[in-house]
């Protein structure tokens, strides 16, 4: 039986699913679920992340991470943590960019949280004697340096469609067998209320259950023991409109084609991931390409140029464009940084 078979025979004994269950059916399903059963990065996956277009990515990461722990009197003890990381190649990057930096991996507790045993796996190799965990709120009480990569875009949402003063919410049912979008009836509600002097009928504003809590341990987290959080992903401060989308050979695609098959995201509202995360303050909405050259990317990608040649150094030239250009992922992804109050703000980030 297939994933969409499944999928099927649920709706049609219980009736239609929120869009939040089909995303965590389709990603964590433990027999067909895509995160479940695939290592989906890079060129022969379906996407590619920042950490595997440039090692650069990572050493400047690393380093801001560093930078802010020295700025908080270098703690003894620390966690350094990742929230979905992938292949593993974001935190090896930043291990191997601080061992310059006296204390800091001796005093580090590498934390992976990664709920997909295939991509533990692929982590294992890159990130020898690193700890796994399920969930952030498993972390350790200790200051906490973390960094959220592609993480919050991948957590299941609600979308609702604005009908006059009350709201629809949109849902994954069938016709003729087949699943598809659909509506239910309009009911006015209270955590939507806000949302009604900036949007019109018709209107769509999506939710993320699962944001709250999440962004709130982090925030409770930095907030009592000291740190820092970078959150690093595609959004804006305000959700408005229908974000929802699936990714497959890197390739915009149906999201209910083929369930289980493609990656299914949304874009992160940056807003309700600041008053998540008090009392831990967080930093102004930074343009990714801003961030980056703020920490010094265009002089690090000089001094990795030297010595490369012909293909190899107009790859390099397109891999620091791709990541800092507004027209390409410069200005499409956004950087957060989550810090206690008396701190300073990561580097590379204003208050």
């Amino acid at each position: 039986m297939t994933l969409a078979d499944t999928l099927r025979a649920r709706i049609s004994h219980d009736g239609p699913m929120t869009l939040a269950d089909y995303m965590s059916v389709c990603l964590l399903d433990p027999d067909h679920g895509y995160y479940a059963t695939r290592d989906p990065f890079g060129a022969a996956g379906d996407f590619i992340t920042a950490p595997e277009i440039s090692q650069m990515f990572g050493e400047l990461i690393g380093l801001c991470l560093a930078q802010a722990w020295l700025d908080q009197g270098a703690p003894a003890s620390f966690v350094l943590a990742e929230a979905g990381p992938g292949r593993g190649t974001l935190m090896a990057d930043i291990l191997r960019a601080t061992k310059a930096v006296p204390g800091f991996h001796a005093a580090a507790r590498v934390h992976l949280v990664e709920a997909s045993a295939t991509l533990r796996a692929a982590q294992a190799t890159r990130v020898p004697g690193a700890v796994w965990l399920d969930r952030v709120d498993q972390l350790p009480a200790l200051p906490l340096f973390l960094v959220a990569n592609e993480f919050f875009d991948a957590l299941p949402i609600r979308q609702f469609q604005r009908a006059g003063d009350a709201w629809r919410e949109r849902v994954v049912g069938l016709k003729d067998g087949a699943l598809t979008l659909g509506l239910t009836t309009p009911v006015p509600l209270a955590a939507l209320a806000h949302h009604l002097s900036e949007t019109r009928d018709g209107d769509i504003v999506e939710t993320c259950p699962a944001l709250p809590a999440i962004a709130g341990t982090i925030g409770a987290r930095i907030a009592t023991h000291g740190g820092a959080g970078l959150v690093i992903d595609y959004g804006d401060w305000t959700s408005l409109g229908d974000t929802f989308q699936a990714v497959q050979g890197h390739a915009v695609t149906d999201p209910l084609a083929a369930p289980g098959q493609a990656d299914l995201t949304a874009h992160v509202d940056f807003a309700a991931l600041a008053a998540a995360v008090a009392p831990a303050r967080h930093t102004r909405l930074t343009p990714q390409g801003v961030f980056l050259e703020r920490l010094g990317i265009t002089p690090r990608a000089q001094t990795l140029a030297t010595g490369l040649q012909g293909e190899a150094l107009e790859a390099h030239v397109a891999a620091h464009r791709r990541l800092t250009d507004p027209a390409l992922m410069g200005d499409h992804f956004k950087v957060m940084g989550i810090y206690p109050h008396g701190a300073a703000p990561p580097p590379g980030l204003n208050a």
